[in-house]
């Protein structure tokens, strides 16, 4: 339909001639109220806003003499933040001499994600930025959560018929 017919029977009828696809080959354009128009498209972008999930880093900072009590009280912490689904910055600090003994750190690190393993994976092995033995956990995705609920399961039946 010719430009000039479209927007005489846009006219017409009371209503816009808008373009909808201004890239397709030839562009398309529909009569309708403009006003509404912008409303529904203002509307997608909301729902599409709130179904998008954000991710967080938060920081755990831990030291190599961390007692047992204080671990457990900051892990309790950490797996709450991965149930969230926001990734941990885990970060040990060094300080002084301590420096002279990495393994001390390698070691409390390693008790961590051992305890962490059903709530996440740690991202990269870690590094040593300064002074700060850092990894960083992200919580496991729904698929890989289905995996390993199923996994469970099926051990859990193969237990009990052994």
């Amino acid at each position: 339909m010719l430009t000039r017919d479209a927007l005489a029977l846009a006219r017409e009828k009371g209503l816009d001639l808008v373009e909808v696809a201004p890239k397709a080959d030839p562009p398309v354009a529909r009569v309708m109220d403009y006003g509404k128009f912008i409303y529904t498209q203002q509307k997608k972008q909301r729902d599409a806003r709130k179904k998008q999930v954000s991710q967080q880093l938060r920081e755990m900072k831990f030291r190599t003499k961390t007692e047992d009590h204080d671990l457990q009280t900051k892990l309790k912490k950490v797996k709450e933040f991965l149930e969230n689904g926001d990734r941990v910055k885990l970060r040990i600090m060094y300080r002084g001499r301590e420096m002279a003994h990495p393994e001390l750190g390698q070691n409390i690190l390693k008790r961590i994600l051992a305890e962490l393993e059903p709530w996440g994976k740690p991202l990269e092995g870690s590094s040593m930025q300064g002074r700060n033995l850092i990894t960083v956990v992200a919580p496991y995705s729904q698929s890989e959560v289905a995996k390993r609920q199923k996994q469970i399961e099926e051990d859990q039946k193969q237990e009990a018929s052994s």
